[in-house]
């Protein structure tokens, strides 16, 4: 199946990529880019009919916490040390200029 790729088609995928290539880089990238799928034509050869799907190879799982509410403190206590606070919100300086 050894199709070599040629320099309009990797200038294609370079352009989707929006990747600017030279004219040395395209004749570098035809081989390349052919090698991969090259080797990609020769993983689909492979009989994987009897191989059980997995996500991973260690046998590990995630272990996640369940997620606590603790208790949170007030909310004039956290604008107790704001140098501005206006109705019960942090006051900042404007950001945009409107």
């Amino acid at each position: 199946m050894s199709k070599e790729l040629s320099s309009k088609e990797v200038r294609h995928v370079a352009e989707l990529a929006r990747i600017g290539l030279s004219d040395e880089e395209v004749k570098k990238f035809e081989k390349q880019l052919s090698a991969i799928l090259d080797f990609i034509g020769k993983l689909q050869e492979i009989d994987t009919s009897k191989t059980e799907p997995l996500s991973q190879t260690t046998g590990l799982k995630n272990i996640f916490r369940e997620d606590l509410v603790s208790p949170s403190l007030a909310q004039e206590q956290v604008l107790s040390n704001a140098p501005a606070t206006f109705k019960g919100y942090f006051k900042t300086k404007a950001v945009f200029n409107v």
